[in-house]
C-alpha cells in the first residue's frame, strides 16, 4: 500500500481547501465544496473566504446569508458552522442523536430527569408564531414549566440540540455586531428537514457525509472524519462506501481512504503564504494535524489563535489591534519568507479596511 509523507498529505489538504490556489466560484459553491466554515466566531468566515476566493467580496456573503443560500448553525461537532442550505436541511436529521449528547453530557447534572421530548414540543410551540427569539426569550416563555432546570443548559439544550435552528442575520454580516436571534431552520428555508431513511445497515446519510469529507480533507483516517463531524456511528457508511475508495497509509501506518480521482498534488508543489481565521477546519477537520500544524502548537488551533500558513504549514500567528497588524513567527522564516508573509498582510490589511497603519512580524525587527 502507498505510503502517503506528511508533504503530500499537507499539499492534498491545501488543495481541496482552496488554500493552493484561490478559485473563482460563488460563495455557495465554496461553502458547499469545503463542507462548511467554522463560524463560532461570526466575523472569521470573511478571513476564511478571502483566503480561498479570487477578488472576494464581504457583500458576497452577505448576499449569500440574507439570501438564505448559506445558513449559520448548530452541526458538526456542537458548534456554529455556515452550512449551505441544502446541506443543513441533508445533514441536520443526522446530527441530532450526537448534538443531543454533546449538550447533556456538558449539563449531565443540570439537566438530569429532563423530558426531551415534552420540551422539544413546548419549545416548537413557542416558536410556531414564526417571529425569532434570543435564547433567553426562547427559555423566557417556558420558565413556568422548567423552572427546576437552570436557564442557560435549557436554552443550550432548545436551541443547539432538540430544535434545529438557524442564527439569523444580522448576525454574522460584514462588521455588524449583533445578537443571536433563532428561528426553526425549516421555517427560515421554507421546507422541511430531509428525515432519515430506514435503517438498512448502510447509513446513506452517512454514505454521503463519508464522500464529502473526502472530497474536502482527504485522504483521511476515519478518526479525522469522526474528528470533523462528531460523528460516532459512521463505520457503516465507510463499509459500504469502501468499495468506491482508494487506500493509502501515512508514516505512522494509519489506513487512509480518499476519492480515486480527487487532486493529490506532488508534494513539492509550491504553497503561498495564507492568513487563516480563527478555529479553521483546514487545521480542525482531522484528529491528526500533523499534516498542518507542528505538534508542539496544537493548542494554537483550539484556542481561538488565528494562523499563517508558511509553505503550507502553520508557521506564525497573527492578531490586529490599534491600527497594527502584528505576525508572531512560531519558527525562525527566512528572508524571503518575510517578504512573501509581507506581502499576503498587506492584502489582507487592504481586505480587513480598518486603519492598518502597520505591519510587523514581531521578533524581527520588521515593522512596515
Amino acid at each position: 500500500m502507498t505510503v502517503l509523507g506528511t508533504r503530500a498529505l499537507n499539499r492534498a489538504t491545501l488543495a481541496r481547501q482552496l488554500l493552493l490556489d484561490r478559485a473563482a466560484v460563488p460563495v455557495r459553491d465554496a461553502v458547499a465544496r469545503l463542507c462548511g466554515l467554522q463560524a463560532q466566531e461570526p466575523q472569521e468566515p470573511f478571513v476564511g473566504l478571502w483566503s480561498r476566493l479570487r477578488a472576494f467580496q464581504p457583500r458576497e456573503l452577505d448576499d449569500a446569508l440574507t439570501g438564505r443560500e448559506v445558513v449559520r448553525t448548530h452541526l458538526m461537532r456542537r458548534t456554529v458552522h455556515l452550512v449551505t442550505a441544502g446541506d443543513a436541511l441533508a445533514w441536520r436529521a443526522r446530527h441530532d442523536a450526537m448534538l443531543r449528547q454533546r449538550v447533556l453530557a456538558t449539563y449531565r447534572r443540570e439537566l438530569a430527569g429532563i423530558d426531551m421530548d415534552e420540551l422539544t414540543a413546548a419549545g416548537r410551540a413557542v416558536l410556531a408564531d414564526g417571529r425569532p427569539r434570543t435564547m433567553a426569550e426562547l427559555v423566557g416563555a417556558l420558565e413556568d414549566r422548567w423552572s427546576a432546570f437552570p436557564r442557560r443548559a435549557l436554552g443550550e439544550l432548545l436551541v443547539a440540540a432538540l430544535v434545529p435552528m438557524v442564527q439569523l442575520p444580522p448576525r454574522g454580516l460584514w462588521r455588524i455586531r449583533a445578537g443571536v436571534r433563532n428561528l426553526p431552520l425549516a421555517a427560515w428555508l421554507g421546507r422541511d428537514i430531509d428525515p432519515l431513511p430506514p435503517d438498512d445497515g448502510t447509513d446513506p446519510v452517512g454514505q454521503r457525509l463519508v464522500r464529502r469529507y473526502l472530497a474536502a480533507h482527504g485522504p483521511a483516517a476515519s478518526a479525522d472524519l469522526r474528528a470533523w463531524c462528531g460523528l460516532a456511528g459512521l463505520p457503516a457508511a465507510v463499509r459500504a462506501v469502501r468499495g468506491e475508495l482508494i487506500a493509502f497509509r501515512d508514516e505512522r501506518g494509519r489506513e487512509l481512504l480518499d476519492l480515486p480521482d480527487a487532486p493529490r498534488p506532488h508534494p513539492d508543489t509550491p504553497a503561498p503564504v495564507r492568513f487563516l481565521p480563527a478555529f479553521d477546519n483546514a487545521i480542525l477537520g482531522y484528529h491528526d494535524r500533523g499534516r498542518i500544524i507542528d505538534r508542539a502548537h496544537l493548542g494554537l488551533s483550539v484556542a481561538g489563535q488565528r494562523a499563517v500558513l508558511v509553505d503550507g504549514r502553520v508557521a506564525a500567528v497573527w492578531t490586529v489591534r490599534d491600527g497594527r497588524l502584528d505576525i508572531t513567527p512560531l519558527r525562525p522564516l527566512t528572508a524571503p519568507e518575510q517578504e512573501a508573509v509581507h506581502a499576503e498582510a498587506r492584502e489582507l490589511a487592504a481586505f480587513l479596511d480598518e486603519g492598518i497603519g502597520h505591519i510587523r512580524i514581531t521578533g524581527t525587527g520588521a515593522d512596515r
